[in-house]
């Protein structure tokens, strides 16, 4: 069911890459909402992905930039408006990567070239992108830009390694970046920590599988889907939220204020006290 929670707001949204990844949902429910958009990846993504279906079944326009470029993250900015007709409401970063995790480097041995690879695409360009936003004043007041992230932000997945440190510095940039495009523009920036989720690129962490079930038994609602993500991205965009800001948003089903549950203690075979 739409609410036309978005209705005559205009948006960027980056790293759709195929239907079981977030920002994909994101967009599909955004369209639903009322919203009018642009899609963009950088151009390897876009090549291997299947963002052209998604740019038809929303009436999408796609414009392809490198996250890490200054001058593409400048033009990206400047033709959505055009293309949009008007500033900016609200704009979705699900962008990230690591060269250390896709070839198996353990965090205490890691690649420092692959490491700054990964921050740059990762979190700098995070900064990259509010910086150019800020400074073209693309973006309407309460305007609200979400990033994903994720709880290894805060707590140690030793499978994780040099992403968890990343999403540190990704959350850090929505506070302080939080802080002075609010007091400016009175634009809102958060960070969303997702529960374990089967999109392409989580799937491709050495146990995903397994965490994502241990996960899974210890929230008290189960993880959260892409498509739960979606619709909570969906009301930080919205006006009904145009005071949340600089705040990291947990959205995993209860799972990082959980100790421990009662079906991991049962698999354990730990007796429980009834209290």
């Amino acid at each position: 069911m739409a609410y036309n929670l978005l209705k005559g707001k205009r948006g960027i949204i980056t790293g759709a890459l195929d239907q079981n990844s977030i920002a994909w949902k994101v967009a599909e429910k955004a369209h639903e909402e009322g919203a009018t958009f642009v899609l963009t990846n950088a151009p390897i993504a876009m090549r291997m992905g299947e963002i052209k279906g998604l740019a038809e079944k929303t009436g999408s326009e796609i414009i392809p930039a490198d996250a890490t470029n200054v001058d593409e993250l400048t033009n990206l900015f400047t033709k959505s408006q055009e293309v949009l007709g008007g500033k900016i409401d609200f704009v979705l970063h699900s962008i990230g990567m690591s060269v250390n995790i896709r070839k198996n480097i353990p965090y205490t041995e890691l690649n420092y070239d692959y490491f700054q690879k990964g921050i740059d695409v990762s979190a700098l360009s995070f900064h990259k992108m509010l910086a150019v936003a800020k400074k073209l004043d693309a973006i309407n007041e309460y305007g609200s830009v979400v990033a994903l992230t994720y709880m290894a932000a805060q707590r140690v997945y030793p499978f994780y390694t040099d992403m968890a440190d990343i999403k540190a510095m990704l959350e850090s940039i929505a506070r302080s970046f939080g802080y002075h495009y609010g007091k400016d523009k009175k634009v809102r920036i958060n960070t969303v920590s997702q529960s374990p989720t089967r999109t392409t690129a989580g799937s491709g962490i050495k146990g995903f599988g397994d965490f994502f079930d241990y996960a899974n038994e210890i929230a008290p609602l189960g993880n959260a889907t892409a498509e739960d993500c979606a619709n909570y991205c969906i009301t930080l965009f919205s006006d009904l939220t145009r005071m949340v800001t600089m705040q990291n948003l947990f959205h995993d089903g209860g799972y990082s204020t959980t100790g421990v549950s009662s079906a991991i203690l049962e698999q354990l075979g730990i007796e429980q006290q009834q209290g």
